[in-house]
């Protein structure tokens, strides 16, 4: 069992550096590819077809790049495709939703106090709602491909805020906000895959055939890719919520997420507009700001909103508060069969992070995590498997709040 435990966690840990590896690769060579995109300058004496040139300095040497819209005259002898970045990204990040939270589904996957579902049930809606937010988005985009891109971007926002309510519904917070970045990740890698690749290959088997590519197939990948641009900020905020339970584990959550999908359109367009030489609107970052404030209110929003009842706070010290004992009790209860220096859990050897719970002054040393993870907010314990109330909780917001005072 041990030599199993130790194996499946660096098993994780593997499949982590993987995903981070490829991820790099991928958002690195999409940021390049549409600040190149977007400075693209068109001057007289240009090949006929081509669309912009830009002159770039990097590493000691001068670049000389230009665009073809559509294509060039003749297919280049060597061609580059920028595609398997993208395609190992999705594939490490599916292999480790399932390593994490396939493999422990009742620990970060359930919330039965969300879904009362078993483990195999709950995987079974995890795949669905994956494959079914591809679908949705694909549709729209076929079905308003003549229309407003602003248009058809306004109405996939309101899809998105409707999945990160419902996925609220279905997961743990935690979970939650890892399908969310899990479905707008997949979207972004089936625009990759199912569009803009085949629609490049089939410019290019025209191009060997001797006809003459429909620019059509050029303006659909670009719009594509233009999702897919202002979707990767989001997406990196969605992959590291995790380790942040104000994030994901507050009543509020499906807000947040949303509100953070603001924030990435906010800060792309500053880019976006820098690298087009269009300006340089810095009101975006201040737009930002503002809406990360607000979701740090809805974190800890006023129990006015919440209905929660508020608690008479007194004392000065954790340990010496007035509710300590029944906050020791709670601790003990609800976290030290994890948190010990010997756990009781099943398949737990050691205690996460190196946190134990299982004396009076290890309780007092860590009560700022134990307000923030099961106080504050919900992360704690995992999918709740220890069935913590909201009144255990409310207990712990009260006696680290009377002893900061």
């Amino acid at each position: 069992m041990t030599d199993v435990a130790i194996f499946w966690e660096w098993l994780s840990f593997g499949v982590r550096w993987l995903h981070v590896i490829t991820a790099i690769a991928w958002i690195g060579s999409s940021f390049y590819f549409i600040a190149l995109d977007l400075g693209l300058v068109q001057r007289p004496g240009l090949p006929e077809g081509a669309h912009g040139e830009e002159w770039q300095v990097h590493g000691g040497g001068f670049y000389h790049i230009q665009k073809y819209l559509v294509a060039p005259a003749a297919m280049p002898e060597h061609l580059t495709w920028f595609k398997w970045e993208s395609y190992w990204t999705w594939m490490s990040g599916f292999a480790l939703l399932c390593v994490v939270y396939y493999g422990s589904a009742e620990l970060f996957l359930i919330d039965r106090n969300v879904l009362d579902v078993s483990a195999t049930t709950a995987i079974l809606l995890s795949l669905a709602c994956i494959g079914a937010g591809w679908v949705l988005y694909d549709l729209l985009c076929r079905l308003f491909y003549d229309r407003s891109d602003t248009l058809l971007m306004v109405l996939l926002y309101g899809v998105l805020v409707f999945i990160a309510w419902g996925l609220t519904h279905l997961f743990s917070g935690r979970a939650a906000f890892l399908h969310l970045g899990a479905i707008t990740a997949t979207i972004m890698s089936c625009n990759v895959f199912m569009v803009i690749i085949p629609n490049q290959k089939i410019v290019v088997a025209d191009l060997k055939a001797g006809r003459r590519p429909d620019a059509k197939y050029g303006k659909i990948a670009k719009t594509r890719s233009l999702h897919n641009n202002y979707l990767t900020l989001p997406v990196i905020f969605l992959m590291l919520s995790n380790h942040y339970p104000l994030a994901f584990g507050t009543q509020f959550n499906w807000v947040i997420a949303s509100l953070v999908f603001l924030i990435g359109v906010l800060i792309r367009h500053y880019f976006n507009t820098v690298h087009k030489r269009a300006g340089n609107p810095t009101w975006t970052w201040l737009g930002a700001a503002v809406l990360f404030i607000v979701i740090i209110w809805l974190s800890t929003v006023p129990k006015v909103l919440t209905g929660e009842p508020k608690l008479s706070l007194a004392g000065e010290r954790f340990v010496a508060s007035a509710h300590f004992q029944a906050v020791r009790d709670t601790v003990l209860g609800r976290c030290a069969m994890c948190h010990a220096a010997e756990p009781s859990y099943e398949g737990i050897l050691h205690a996460p992070k190196g946190v134990a719970l299982d004396t009076d002054a290890a309780i007092g040393e860590h009560a700022r995590e134990i307000y923030l993870q099961a106080g504050r907010s919900h992360a704690m314990p995992p999918g709740n498997v220890t069935q913590i109330t909201p009144r255990e909780r409310a207990l712990l917001v009260a006696w680290f709040e009377e002893a900061r005072r």
